[in-house]
Protein backbone atom coordinates (compact mmCIF):
# COMPACT_ATOMS: atom_id res chain seq x y z
CA UNK A 1 0.00 0.00 0.00
CA UNK A 2 2.82 2.08 1.21
CA UNK A 3 4.75 1.14 -2.19
CA UNK A 4 1.40 2.60 -4.64
CA UNK A 5 0.82 5.49 -2.46
CA UNK A 6 4.60 6.45 -3.14
CA UNK A 7 4.17 5.53 -7.07
CA UNK A 8 0.99 7.65 -6.99
CA UNK A 9 3.03 10.92 -5.60
CA UNK A 10 5.70 10.44 -7.96
CA UNK A 11 3.44 10.26 -11.41
CA UNK A 12 1.70 13.40 -9.93
CA UNK A 13 5.28 14.87 -9.47
CA UNK A 14 5.89 13.93 -12.79
CA UNK A 15 2.64 15.84 -14.15
CA UNK A 16 3.47 18.60 -12.28
CA UNK A 17 7.17 18.87 -13.52
CA UNK A 18 5.38 18.69 -17.17
CA UNK A 19 3.01 21.25 -16.74
CA UNK A 20 5.33 23.80 -15.37
CA UNK A 21 8.12 23.20 -18.35
CA UNK A 22 5.04 23.24 -20.51
CA UNK A 23 4.04 27.02 -18.93
CA UNK A 24 8.12 28.07 -18.84
CA UNK A 25 7.81 27.16 -23.16
CA UNK A 26 4.38 29.39 -23.53
CA UNK A 27 5.73 31.89 -21.60
CA UNK A 28 9.02 32.04 -23.98
CA UNK A 29 6.35 31.61 -27.30
CA UNK A 30 4.48 34.42 -26.13
CA UNK A 31 7.38 36.79 -25.51
CA UNK A 32 8.36 36.19 -29.39
CA UNK A 33 7.09 39.05 -31.53
CA UNK A 34 5.07 38.14 -34.36
CA UNK A 35 6.94 39.22 -37.38
CA UNK A 36 6.01 41.42 -40.14
CA UNK A 37 5.35 38.77 -42.94
CA UNK A 38 3.12 36.62 -40.44
CA UNK A 39 1.15 39.08 -39.33
CA UNK A 40 -2.07 38.47 -41.82
CA UNK A 41 -4.51 40.95 -39.35
CA UNK A 42 -4.09 44.44 -39.08
CA UNK A 43 -6.41 47.44 -37.20
CA UNK A 44 -9.30 46.97 -39.78
CA UNK A 45 -9.21 43.29 -38.18
CA UNK A 46 -12.68 43.27 -36.33
CA UNK A 47 -12.30 40.74 -33.26
CA UNK A 48 -15.70 40.16 -31.09
CA UNK A 49 -15.07 38.51 -28.07
CA UNK A 50 -18.39 37.32 -25.48
CA UNK A 51 -18.24 37.71 -22.06
CA UNK A 52 -15.35 39.36 -21.87
CA UNK A 53 -15.96 41.94 -18.94
CA UNK A 54 -13.87 40.10 -16.32
CA UNK A 55 -11.88 37.48 -16.61
CA UNK A 56 -10.55 35.14 -19.33
CA UNK A 57 -12.54 36.98 -21.73
CA UNK A 58 -11.16 40.33 -20.52
CA UNK A 59 -7.66 39.22 -20.85
CA UNK A 60 -8.31 37.61 -24.17
CA UNK A 61 -10.17 41.01 -25.61
CA UNK A 62 -6.86 42.64 -24.10
CA UNK A 63 -4.26 40.64 -25.74
CA UNK A 64 -6.16 40.82 -29.03
CA UNK A 65 -6.19 44.46 -28.65
CA UNK A 66 -2.32 44.59 -27.59
CA UNK A 67 -1.77 42.59 -30.89
CA UNK A 68 -3.18 45.54 -33.03
CA UNK A 69 -6.24 43.99 -33.56
CA UNK A 70 -9.96 46.22 -33.26
CA UNK A 71 -11.66 44.22 -31.02
CA UNK A 72 -15.49 44.77 -29.87
CA UNK A 73 -15.68 43.92 -26.22
CA UNK A 74 -19.33 42.57 -25.18
CA UNK A 75 -21.51 41.53 -21.99
CA UNK A 76 -24.92 41.07 -21.04
CA UNK A 77 -24.55 43.87 -18.23
CA UNK A 78 -23.97 47.41 -19.77
CA UNK A 79 -22.12 49.15 -16.75
CA UNK A 80 -19.38 46.72 -16.31
CA UNK A 81 -18.93 46.10 -19.94
CA UNK A 82 -18.13 49.56 -20.25
CA UNK A 83 -16.44 50.30 -17.77
CA UNK A 84 -13.86 47.13 -18.83
CA UNK A 85 -13.70 48.62 -22.40
CA UNK A 86 -12.68 52.20 -20.93
CA UNK A 87 -9.98 50.61 -18.79
CA UNK A 88 -8.52 48.98 -21.93
CA UNK A 89 -9.10 52.21 -23.95
CA UNK A 90 -7.28 54.50 -21.49
CA UNK A 91 -4.14 51.82 -21.89
CA UNK A 92 -4.29 53.37 -26.07
CA UNK A 93 -6.27 49.99 -27.02
CA UNK A 94 -8.90 49.86 -29.97
CA UNK A 95 -11.41 48.39 -28.43
CA UNK A 96 -15.20 49.48 -28.45
CA UNK A 97 -17.79 47.91 -26.25
CA UNK A 98 -21.42 46.66 -26.86
CA UNK A 99 -23.76 44.98 -25.33
CA UNK A 100 -24.74 41.34 -26.32
CA UNK A 101 -26.93 38.47 -24.54
CA UNK A 102 -26.21 35.62 -26.19
CA UNK A 103 -29.26 34.22 -24.74
CA UNK A 104 -31.25 36.84 -26.18
CA UNK A 105 -31.80 36.48 -29.78
CA UNK A 106 -33.30 40.31 -30.43
CA UNK A 107 -29.89 41.27 -28.63
CA UNK A 108 -28.19 39.11 -31.05
CA UNK A 109 -30.12 40.41 -33.69
CA UNK A 110 -29.65 44.26 -32.66
CA UNK A 111 -25.42 43.53 -32.19
CA UNK A 112 -25.28 42.03 -35.43
CA UNK A 113 -27.12 44.83 -37.25
CA UNK A 114 -24.67 47.54 -35.03
CA UNK A 115 -21.51 45.12 -36.61
CA UNK A 116 -22.76 45.27 -39.99
CA UNK A 117 -23.25 48.88 -40.16
CA UNK A 118 -20.36 49.91 -38.44
CA UNK A 119 -17.29 47.19 -39.31
CA UNK A 120 -19.06 45.34 -42.48
CA UNK A 121 -18.31 41.77 -40.39
CA UNK A 122 -16.24 39.95 -38.18
CA UNK A 123 -12.72 38.74 -38.41
CA UNK A 124 -12.55 36.86 -35.57
CA UNK A 125 -15.25 35.53 -33.06
CA UNK A 126 -14.08 33.96 -29.25
CA UNK A 127 -17.27 32.62 -28.03
CA UNK A 128 -15.92 32.85 -24.44
CA UNK A 129 -19.23 33.59 -22.04
CA UNK A 130 -20.45 31.29 -19.63
CA UNK A 131 -21.78 30.33 -16.18
CA UNK A 132 -20.41 27.52 -13.62
CA UNK A 133 -22.43 27.74 -10.49
CA UNK A 134 -20.27 24.78 -8.62
CA UNK A 135 -17.46 25.52 -7.11
CA UNK A 136 -14.79 22.81 -5.77
CA UNK A 137 -15.85 19.59 -5.60
CA UNK A 138 -20.08 20.63 -5.27
CA UNK A 139 -21.78 19.01 -8.06
CA UNK A 140 -25.78 20.29 -7.64
CA UNK A 141 -28.03 20.79 -10.73
CA UNK A 142 -29.82 23.11 -9.45
CA UNK A 143 -28.94 25.61 -11.89
CA UNK A 144 -28.69 23.05 -14.89
CA UNK A 145 -30.56 24.77 -17.40
CA UNK A 146 -28.72 27.95 -17.19
CA UNK A 147 -25.34 26.34 -17.09
CA UNK A 148 -26.20 24.77 -20.34
CA UNK A 149 -27.65 27.12 -21.78
CA UNK A 150 -25.41 29.71 -21.12
CA UNK A 151 -22.26 27.69 -21.98
CA UNK A 152 -24.38 25.42 -24.83
CA UNK A 153 -27.22 27.16 -26.87
CA UNK A 154 -25.43 30.33 -26.37
CA UNK A 155 -21.94 29.37 -27.76
CA UNK A 156 -24.29 27.66 -30.79
CA UNK A 157 -26.06 31.05 -30.85
CA UNK A 158 -23.37 33.08 -31.76
CA UNK A 159 -21.50 30.85 -34.65
CA UNK A 160 -25.54 30.95 -36.22
CA UNK A 161 -25.13 34.68 -36.09
CA UNK A 162 -21.94 35.07 -36.49
CA UNK A 163 -21.31 33.01 -39.56
CA UNK A 164 -23.04 34.92 -41.94
CA UNK A 165 -20.54 38.22 -40.82
CA UNK A 166 -17.39 36.40 -41.53
CA UNK A 167 -15.55 38.91 -43.79
CA UNK A 168 -13.71 37.09 -46.65
CA UNK A 169 -10.28 36.81 -45.82
CA UNK A 170 -6.64 34.97 -47.67
CA UNK A 171 -5.99 33.84 -44.15
CA UNK A 172 -9.74 32.41 -43.13
CA UNK A 173 -11.88 33.61 -40.72
CA UNK A 174 -11.47 32.55 -36.95
CA UNK A 175 -14.14 31.57 -34.42
CA UNK A 176 -12.74 29.90 -31.09
CA UNK A 177 -15.07 28.38 -28.31
CA UNK A 178 -13.89 28.74 -24.72
CA UNK A 179 -14.29 24.72 -23.53
CA UNK A 180 -13.17 22.48 -20.79
CA UNK A 181 -11.17 19.52 -20.63
CA UNK A 182 -14.26 18.33 -18.27
CA UNK A 183 -16.06 17.90 -21.38
CA UNK A 184 -13.70 15.40 -22.84
CA UNK A 185 -15.60 12.25 -24.30
CA UNK A 186 -12.94 9.86 -23.34
CA UNK A 187 -11.46 11.54 -20.18
CA UNK A 188 -10.39 8.51 -17.73
CA UNK A 189 -12.05 9.55 -14.77
CA UNK A 190 -14.97 12.41 -16.14
CA UNK A 191 -17.23 11.14 -19.24
CA UNK A 192 -20.44 9.80 -20.12
CA UNK A 193 -20.65 6.06 -18.90
CA UNK A 194 -22.65 5.23 -22.24
CA UNK A 195 -19.98 3.59 -24.59
CA UNK A 196 -22.71 3.80 -27.55
CA UNK A 197 -23.87 7.62 -27.00
CA UNK A 198 -20.39 8.38 -26.50
CA UNK A 199 -19.56 6.72 -30.01
CA UNK A 200 -22.18 8.83 -31.31
CA UNK A 201 -20.63 11.66 -30.12
CA UNK A 202 -17.03 10.87 -31.20
CA UNK A 203 -18.10 10.08 -34.63
CA UNK A 204 -17.31 13.59 -36.47
CA UNK A 205 -18.78 12.54 -39.76
CA UNK A 206 -22.07 11.24 -38.48
CA UNK A 207 -22.71 13.76 -35.30
CA UNK A 208 -25.59 16.04 -35.59
CA UNK A 209 -26.94 18.80 -33.89
CA UNK A 210 -30.19 17.13 -33.14
CA UNK A 211 -28.25 14.33 -31.55
CA UNK A 212 -26.25 16.85 -29.42
CA UNK A 213 -29.66 18.71 -28.41
CA UNK A 214 -31.37 15.55 -27.39
CA UNK A 215 -28.45 14.48 -25.68
CA UNK A 216 -28.68 17.90 -23.79
CA UNK A 217 -32.15 17.39 -22.83
CA UNK A 218 -32.16 13.82 -21.72
CA UNK A 219 -29.99 14.96 -18.77
CA UNK A 220 -31.70 18.21 -18.27
CA UNK A 221 -35.01 16.33 -17.67
CA UNK A 222 -33.42 13.98 -15.37
CA UNK A 223 -32.14 17.09 -13.62
CA UNK A 224 -35.50 18.12 -13.25
CA UNK A 225 -36.91 14.54 -11.79
CA UNK A 226 -33.85 13.73 -9.70
CA UNK A 227 -32.59 10.43 -11.92
CA UNK A 228 -29.69 11.85 -13.62
CA UNK A 229 -27.08 10.47 -10.41
CA UNK A 230 -28.29 6.98 -12.12
CA UNK A 231 -28.16 8.60 -15.77
CA UNK A 232 -23.92 7.58 -16.56
CA UNK A 233 -23.46 11.36 -16.85
CA UNK A 234 -19.73 12.57 -15.72
CA UNK A 235 -19.67 12.48 -12.48
CA UNK A 236 -17.48 15.70 -11.52
CA UNK A 237 -19.25 19.21 -12.01
CA UNK A 238 -21.76 17.09 -14.33
CA UNK A 239 -23.88 20.40 -16.01
CA UNK A 240 -20.63 21.97 -16.63
CA UNK A 241 -19.19 19.25 -18.04
CA UNK A 242 -22.22 18.29 -20.36
CA UNK A 243 -22.11 21.72 -21.27
CA UNK A 244 -18.78 21.60 -22.61
CA UNK A 245 -19.35 18.21 -24.25
CA UNK A 246 -21.94 20.12 -26.42
CA UNK A 247 -19.76 22.43 -27.33
CA UNK A 248 -16.96 20.29 -28.30
CA UNK A 249 -19.15 18.24 -30.40
CA UNK A 250 -21.25 21.02 -31.80
CA UNK A 251 -17.33 22.99 -32.59
CA UNK A 252 -16.88 19.54 -34.73
CA UNK A 253 -19.96 19.76 -36.62
CA UNK A 254 -19.50 23.46 -37.51
CA UNK A 255 -16.33 22.56 -38.74
CA UNK A 256 -17.81 19.91 -41.13
CA UNK A 257 -20.12 22.09 -42.41
CA UNK A 258 -17.59 24.75 -42.90
CA UNK A 259 -14.51 22.44 -44.53
CA UNK A 260 -16.18 23.18 -48.36
CA UNK A 261 -16.24 26.43 -48.37
CA UNK A 262 -14.08 28.08 -51.67
CA UNK A 263 -10.64 29.64 -50.67
CA UNK A 264 -10.71 33.23 -49.72
CA UNK A 265 -13.89 32.53 -47.85
CA UNK A 266 -12.50 30.06 -45.61
CA UNK A 267 -14.05 29.85 -41.51
CA UNK A 268 -11.87 27.81 -39.11
CA UNK A 269 -13.62 26.74 -35.83
CA UNK A 270 -11.93 25.16 -32.91
CA UNK A 271 -12.26 24.86 -29.29
CA UNK A 272 -9.63 25.02 -26.14
CA UNK A 273 -9.49 24.59 -22.57
CA UNK A 274 -7.72 27.20 -20.92
CA UNK A 275 -7.29 25.58 -18.02
CA UNK A 276 -8.55 26.25 -14.39
CA UNK A 277 -7.97 30.27 -14.16
CA UNK A 278 -7.90 32.08 -11.18
CA UNK A 279 -10.94 34.22 -12.04
CA UNK A 280 -14.35 34.47 -10.09
CA UNK A 281 -16.03 31.31 -11.84
CA UNK A 282 -13.17 29.07 -10.23
CA UNK A 283 -13.60 31.29 -6.79
CA UNK A 284 -10.24 32.29 -7.81
CA UNK A 285 -9.00 28.99 -6.67
CA UNK A 286 -7.18 28.09 -10.33
CA UNK A 287 -3.91 27.17 -10.37
CA UNK A 288 -3.30 29.26 -13.92
CA UNK A 289 -3.29 33.72 -14.67
CA UNK A 290 -5.40 34.74 -16.58
CA UNK A 291 -3.06 35.70 -18.93
CA UNK A 292 -2.10 32.40 -19.49
CA UNK A 293 -5.70 30.96 -19.60
CA UNK A 294 -6.07 33.28 -22.70
CA UNK A 295 -2.81 32.38 -24.71
CA UNK A 296 -4.27 29.30 -26.62
CA UNK A 297 -7.46 31.56 -27.74
CA UNK A 298 -4.82 34.32 -29.32
CA UNK A 299 -2.77 31.62 -30.86
CA UNK A 300 -6.12 30.40 -32.71
CA UNK A 301 -7.18 33.21 -33.74
CA UNK A 302 -3.79 34.69 -34.83
CA UNK A 303 -2.24 31.42 -36.42
CA UNK A 304 -0.58 32.32 -39.59
CA UNK A 305 -1.07 29.95 -42.48
CA UNK A 306 -4.31 28.46 -40.75
CA UNK A 307 -5.45 24.90 -41.75
CA UNK A 308 -6.72 23.30 -38.65
CA UNK A 309 -10.61 22.86 -37.83
CA UNK A 310 -12.68 21.26 -35.82
CA UNK A 311 -9.79 20.50 -33.28
CA UNK A 312 -9.50 20.69 -29.21
CA UNK A 313 -6.69 22.34 -27.86
CA UNK A 314 -4.53 23.13 -24.66
CA UNK A 315 -1.58 25.11 -24.08
CA UNK A 316 -0.94 25.34 -27.79
CA UNK A 317 -1.49 21.60 -28.10
CA UNK A 318 -3.80 19.40 -29.62
CA UNK A 319 -5.66 17.29 -27.27
CA UNK A 320 -8.18 14.62 -27.96
CA UNK A 321 -11.91 15.13 -27.48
Amino acid sequence: MADLTEKQMDKRERAKERREKRRQEISLLRSIPYSEHQRWWSAETIAVVTGANRGIGFEIAHQLALQGVTVVLTSREIAVGEESAKVLQEGGLKVVFHQLDVLDQESIDTFCAWIKENYGGIDILINNAGFNHNVGSENSVEFAEKVIKTNYNGTKNMVKAAIPLMKPNAAGARIVNVSSRLGRLNGRKNRISDDALRQKLEDADSISEELIDATINKFLEQAKDGSWTDGGWPQNNTDYSLSKVAVNAYTRLVARELADRPEGEKIFINCYCPGWVKTAMTGWAGQVTPEEGADTAIWLSLLPDMRISGKFFAERREIHF
